[in-house]
């Protein structure tokens, strides 16, 4: 009887541990924990009021810091915020929140987030001008993302909505009056001379028969010639004069 007794709490407690394994490994990826504040808090952006908040993890692989908030039944998300890993040296078995002084009139702003157990939390990163503003309080480097414009993981959720178009705006009709161009006065027509003068107008050379039945001017001399008919004539001379003694 004993030997069966112990066999059904082996059994029981297995039982037990297999159903809340895979529970208590989800927990620990997402560090899902829930949060009760008692007044309004500032987390970079927004500020939560009094209430109820659930913190966990992106579930992202490539980048385990960044931080959702949702509201205490899980049903919609507040915020979606960046942060860095920040290290303490002894892990406690509670969660641990860490905050900024603020002024008096303005809520506590949330500065780090512990889970359970962890030597490594998640240190919220704030827009330029609230990480200045907590770092000249504080006397410490508040991290900063480096513009006011929010950060890159809403900037992923609103380009996700889908943009309607807007119509180009028609453009309203001009009031100015439309001037008429001056009209050109009309050239005055030139005053008729009763004896016009020739035309400039340079008119093709006409040939005067005149003129061309005029010689040329000789530019040779008329030795040359004069000298050749002299020796043919002596020529000839010679030659009628060997025949006649023949």
């Amino acid at each position: 009887m004993k030997i069966l007794r112990m066999l059904a709490v082996l059994v029981g407690l297995a039982s037990f541990l297999a159903s809340s394994g895979p529970t208590t490994r989800a927990d620990e990826w997402d560090k899902t924990t829930k949060v009760t504040f008692s007044e309004p808090v500032q987390v970079p952006g927004k500020v939560l009021q009094a209430g109820t908040y659930v913190f966990r993890l992106l579930d992202d692989q490539a980048n385990r810091h960044i931080v959702q908030i949702y509201n205490e039944d899980h049903s919609s998300l507040i915020t979606t915020v960046m942060a860095i890993p920040n290290e303490r040296l002894q892990p406690t078995d509670k969660t641990v929140l860490l905050y900024d002084e603020r002024p008096a009139d303005q809520p506590m702003a949330l500065a780090a987030w512990f889970y359970p157990g962890d030597n490594t939390g998640q240190e919220f990163v704030y827009p330029k001008s609230q990480a200045e503003e907590l770092s000249r309080l504080n006397r410490r480097e508040v991290p900063s993302s480096g513009s006011d414009e929010g950060y890159t993981a809403k900037k992923e959720e609103q380009s996700s909505e889908p943009v309607t178009p807007q119509p180009a705006p028609t453009p309203a009709p001009s009031t100015a009056q439309t001037q008429p161009e001056p009209t050109p006065a009309p050239t005055p027509a030139p005053a008729v001379n009763p004896n016009p003068a020739p035309r400039s107008t340079e008119a093709a050379p006409q040939s005067n028969p005149a003129q061309a039945a005029r010689p040329l001017p000789q530019t040779a001399s008329l030795l040359p010639l004069v000298g050749l008919v002299s020796f043919t004539l002596l020529g000839a001379a010679l030659v009628l004069r060997l025949a006649l003694r023949s």
